[in-house]
């Protein structure tokens, strides 16, 4: 019985070693991803169901996805949870006009793109889409980041995408424009000083206005006087003239 060659295992693998490499070669490369989708990657995520409510009532989200089309700056979003909103007190965002709710949204969003660890060096405030007077104080200290807006502070470290041209991250709470809540101040109410000088002024006029009624009874008799007196001497020449 003949033996089996020792060379023929080893050219066999070799064989199928060469076999592998020309199918990988030819494989088709993997089919890209789909385009980048801003409202997508928080309803894949989950926990995020009021916040994309108000991306839609707003169109905040489509004027976002649109824009990232074009963007060579880039988009961060902050994106509130759901606790963080039901953490709020009742009515805090029904009680908002549309325009206060469009800039409460804009607000969680920088027209820019910043890593979280690009996040821990930049320069405050931070501008948001909201507007020039709607800024955020973002600090940052041993990969850990805080972002204020004067009113609420949260810890920023979960990201939910992070590729350019959009970071997304998770906030914990609701980040509310400290512009919402500037009291407007109340009309000055008069000090007492003003009050009793006003006071004064009232009093002082109905004295004056006392005080000349008198006189302007004074001067009425006087005229009345001095007619009669020229009434009697006018009758009294008359007569001579008469006489004569």
């Amino acid at each position: 019985m003949a033996s089996s060659s020792p060379l023929s295992p080893i050219l066999l693998s070799l064989f199928l070693v060469f076999i592998c490499g020309v199918s990988a070669q030819t494989a088709p490369a993997p089919a890209p991803s789909g385009p980048l989708n801003f409202t997508g990657i928080l309803d894949k995520n989950g926990q995020y169901t009021y916040f994309l409510q108000l991306l839609t009532q707003t169109q905040v989200g489509s004027q976002v996805q649109t824009q990232l089309k074009t963007t060579t700056e880039g988009f961060t979003v902050f994106a509130p949870t759901d606790n963080a909103f039901n953490n709020l007190k009742p009515g805090t965002v029904n009680n908002l006009d549309p325009q206060q709710k469009v800039q409460l949204v804009l607000y969680h969003v920088i027209p820019k793109y910043y890593s979280l660890n690009d996040l821990q060096f930049v320069s405050n405030p931070v501008r948001t889409q909201a507007g020039q007077d709607f800024g955020l104080n973002v600090t940052g200290l041993n990969n850990q980041v805080n972002v204020s807006s004067g009113v609420v502070e949260t810890q920023i470290n979960n990201a939910l995408y992070q590729k350019k041209p959009l970071a997304i991250y998770q906030a914990d709470k609701v980040l509310l424009p400290e512009e919402f809540f500037e009291a407007k101040s109340p009309a000055a109410a008069p000090s007492p000083a003003t009050k009793k000088s006003s006071t004064g002024s009232k009093s002082n006029s109905r004295a004056s206005a006392t005080a000349d009624e008198p006189a302007s009874a004074d001067n009425s008799g006087s005229t009345g006087r001095n007619m009669g007196l020229g009434f009697v001497v006018g009758l009294a020449l008359a007569c001579m003239g008469f006489l004569s």
